[in-house]
């Protein structure tokens, strides 16, 4: 759980400049076929659409395959399905993010990537399906060393007993059900956000201020997070 100088103002006040616009990537020829037949009507875009799912579901599959050895409870054909429902999700979203493409990449990087994290986070959700997410914390021994000295131990022993606490009285219920799943016992964001039924965005604005509210706790205190990470 990790965290202007004043100017003095000058006499004559000159025109403030003027941004400079980000420059103009030109796109290779392939990804501007790619748009264009995207963009089309009719066969041309039914072609282009079943070239992009092709491309994605061997992404998807790619990716399938990494991750398998972590997932071994998973069959064959199961993964094959995971791949293709990965697939067909990065089709929906390249074609609603078409005029987000940038050309900073070829167009086939960049849709790559749709279907890779469409695959991580299904495979996260299969992994996680029928177990109970733990919404309270079940151990505080990742946070403890048995390497300090003395006098760092009784510090941080210190810091262990008021950062509970705060967890209990200074946050909210949602923010605590938040930080112990996702900080305490590493329950994978897209898994939690599908149980509370809410966003990715959502639950990382909730985490960024439970954990702003932990260290002005902790400040009030003399205390600091910086403590523990510097033990581990």
């Amino acid at each position: 759980m990790s965290a202007l100088a004043a100017g003095t103002v000058e006499p004559v006040q000159r025109a403030a400049p003027r941004s400079t616009p980000a420059p103009v990537v030109p796109l290779d020829a392939d990804s501007r076929e790619w748009l264009r037949s995207l963009r089309a009507d009719g066969a041309t875009r039914d072609k282009a659409i079943a070239r992009l799912h092709t491309l994605l579901l061997r992404a998807a599959r790619f990716e399938v395959a990494r991750r398998r050895p972590t997932l071994p409870h998973l069959r064959g054909g199961e993964l094959d399905d995971i791949a293709t429902e990965a697939a067909d999700d990065a089709l929906m979203s390249v074609l609603r993010r078409l005029d987000d493409f940038r050309g900073a990449s070829r167009f086939t990087t960049w849709v790559y990537k749709f279907a890779l994290l469409e695959a991580a986070v299904k495979l996260r959700k299969r992994a996680w399906q029928g177990r109970e997410v733990p919404l309270e914390p079940e151990s505080w021994s990742l946070f403890s060393s048995e390497s300090l000295q003395p006098g760092a131990e009784v510090e941080q022993s210190e810091l262990l007993l008021t950062l509970k606490s705060a967890i209990d009285e200074v946050l909210t219920p949602h923010q605590r059900r938040v930080l112990v799943a996702l900080a305490l016992n590493g329950v994978p964001i897209d898994v939690l956000a599908d149980r509370l039924n809410t966003t990715r965005g959502a639950l990382y604005k909730t985490l960024h201020d439970a954990r702003r509210k932990l260290r002005k706790h902790l400040d009030e205190h003399g205390l600091s997070l910086d403590m523990l990470e510097e033990a581990n």
